[in-house]
């Protein structure tokens, strides 16, 4: 449902640049796929990496499967394109550096 997903709270999410990036790779992904969480390149530690992953579940913008000790992410594509038509457009359009 789309109605779970409220701007200020996407927004907010989408402010921190290392947030924007993994939905900026996600959305890129054009297969959907689920992704381990794990798989992304943030200069992060562990902890802080569960804090990202769980300010964008929260804010609707991402679906998070656990598998035992292993987390995967899929991107809410369809529920995103009709809440906020364009949204994802955008931050694909955006060069990787403005995303910094």
């Amino acid at each position: 449902m789309d109605e779970d997903l409220e701007l200020g709270a996407v927004l907010g999410a989408l402010a921190d640049p290392l947030r924007r990036r993994v939905i900026t790779l996600l959305a890129r992904d054009r297969t959907d796929e689920d992704r381990s969480c794990s798989s992304f390149d943030l200069p992060v530690t562990k902890a802080t990496r569960t804090h990202h992953f769980r300010v964008l579940r929260e804010a609707g913008l991402v679906r998070q499967v656990n598998y035992g000790n292993r987390s995967t992410v899929v991107l809410r594509r369809a529920e995103l394109d009709a809440r906020f038509p364009g949204l994802l457009d955008l931050l694909v359009a955006e060069p990787a550096d403005a995303q910094e």
